[in-house]
């Protein structure tokens, strides 16, 4: 999951300043959207390269754009890649062990 807002980290911004009134005028205050939109994307990794990458953005994923959308891809890479001889092995999310998703 991404926000589309940018991620902010404090330890990557930092700014020097004498108090922290000077900082907050430097730009030490790093105002943040309380519901930032967000988008969800789905990669496949294996020993022989990177899959396609799909772009979800509903932001969460049910069973049926994980069927429609990311199980199309990664059976074309898998086969393209590997031929009929592999396995495709997903991390156990709601969608993927869904009945229809395991069908």
């Amino acid at each position: 999951m991404f926000d589309l807002n940018g991620m902010y980290n404090r330890q990557n911004d930092q700014v020097w300043a004498v108090n922290r009134a000077e900082a907050d005028k430097n730009g030490g205050v790093k105002p943040k959207q309380q519901f930032p939109q967000k988008v969800m994307v789905w990669l496949g990794v294996c020993s022989e390269g990177v899959t396609p990458l799909v772009i979800l953005d509903n932001g969460t994923v049910n069973h049926q754009p994980y069927i429609d959308e990311v199980l199309p891809v990664a059976l074309k890479y898998g086969n393209n890649v590997f031929g009929d001889n592999w396995t495709f092995q997903q991390d156990g999310a709601k969608s993927q062990i869904h009945q229809l998703s395991q069908k």
